[in-house]
């Protein structure tokens, strides 16, 4: 396993539209475990292939609920000591991904991207989705997504299409956005 780079904007592999995965190998598992130890390091919730550089029709994702049935982590940072429930992982995996049937009404979720650090907006998505797709043995699901999940799930999906959560925004806000990025970069 190995953290790989994650591609950030105005990286042109970001806008690539990915291929579907038609073997399903070693190869595709690696690539899967990999995207799990760069997502779980950056730290985020979901990652695409092509966030790491592979136009392929990939996305893990994980949304790290705490988990009620472990012991409180007592944590001490800068002297100030704090207990906090871990976080349970439950990962996913879904290739190729198609979402049929999604639903009219919208939820406004505030989103980030691992490909577009320290920029949060609210983005507009339908509430709820029924996603097809197959796992790492090429079979096939169909699922029905709501809440964090369905907007996650459809924010990784865009990445497939080479769309950023950013082009969800008005020119204006994408432009504010885009610009606050560039002075985070020139601060670092």
């Amino acid at each position: 396993m190995a953290i790989r780079e994650i591609l950030e904007v105005p990286d042109p592999r970001l806008k690539v539209v990915s291929e579907p995965v038609t073997v399903f190998d070693d190869e595709l598992k690696t690539l899967v475990e990999d995207m799990f130890e760069t997502m779980y390091d950056a730290p985020g919730i979901g990652l695409a292939a092509i966030q790491v550089g592979v136009p392929k029709r990939v996305l893990v994702i994980d949304l790290q609920p705490e988990d009620p049935d472990a012991e409180p982590e007592v944590c001490n940072h800068g002297g100030h000591e704090h207990t906090h429930q871990p976080l349970k992982k439950e990962p996913r995996v879904f290739v190729n991904p198609v979402i049929v049937d999604p639903a009219e009404e919208l939820a406004t979720y505030q989103e980030g991207c691992l490909s577009v650090p320290e920029i949060f907006a609210d983005v507009d998505r339908p509430a709820t989705c029924t996603v097809r797709y197959q796992d790492l043995d090429g079979k096939e699901h169909e699922e029905q997504m709501e809440g964090l999940m369905a907007t996650c799930i459809q924010h990784e999906m865009d990445h497939l299409e080479g769309i950023l959560f950013i082009d969800h925004l008005s020119r204006l806000k994408r432009q504010m956005a885009l610009k606050k990025l560039e002075k985070l970069r020139k601060a670092a």
